[in-house]
Parts: structure tokens; sequence; C-alpha cells
């Protein structure tokens, strides 16, 4: 089996909130939400079931996590969602509270867009060329 990247974790303020963002917002599925003690949970949510990499929501537990929170690629974008539906999931989005810091642009590698999720961390709404 040939190695690939199976999860990144990102640090949330509230395992709610973010589910709710990610599965209503984003359209992503939730993978998995299991009690781990102590008010701890293994969040999971991924695009879908086969989709690749998945992202588990981890609450931050310290106040080094807490200044974490938003700001993990230290104001870079950090992840990037790949569309072949540009406009309708940029609309979803928009229709959601999704805040997007630019307009639409069309690039040589694609149609894209920058947007935040609820903590703060831009990604990329990206349509491949």
């Amino acid at each position: 089996m040939p190695r690939h990247l199976a999860t990144v974790t990102l640090l949330v303020h509230d395992y709610d909130e973010a589910i709710r963002f990610f599965t209503e917002a984003l359209r992503f599925d939730l993978l998995e939400d299991t009690p781990r003690g102590a008010g701890k949970r293994w969040v999971v949510v991924a695009l879908s079931r086969n989709a690749g990499a998945t992202l588990l929501l981890a609450k931050a537990a310290d106040d080094a996590q807490r200044a974490a929170v938003g700001n993990q690629a230290g104001g870079r974008v950090f992840l990037f969602l790949h569309t072949q539906d540009f406009a309708a999931d940029h609309a979803h989005m928009k229709a959601h509270g999704v805040r997007f810091l630019e307009e639409p642009r069309h690039e040589p590698h694609g149609t894209v867009a920058v947007f935040q999720d609820l903590y703060g961390n831009r990604w990329d709404l990206l349509q491949p060329a």
C-alpha cells in the first residue's frame, strides 16, 4: 500500500460548533465522534468517507493550544479545498456564513478564493484548471 497523508489535526475551541461548521457550511461528513474521557472526544470529519485525508477536530487543551486556534499556519493559507463546481460550493458556503476574504479570481492553476473557517484559519477554495 502506498503512503498517504491520513489525518491533519485542526485545533478548535468547541467540538459541537466545529462539527456544525464543517458539516453544514463546508458539507463535510462526520466520520467519528467518540468520547475519550475527561471531556475529550475523537472527532473526525472528511469530505466523504473515501475522500483521502481527514481532519481531526481537537479541542484546545491549554493556553498555548488556545492561542493557536485560528492561526495554525501563522496567517498563511493553511488548507486547500478542491472542488469540481466552484460556483455552487462558493454560493453554498456564503449562504452558510463563510467569510471570504476576496472575490473569486481566475488563475492559471484554476478558480480560487480565500476564505476563513469559523476560527480564522485561511483556506483556499479551488477548482483546478
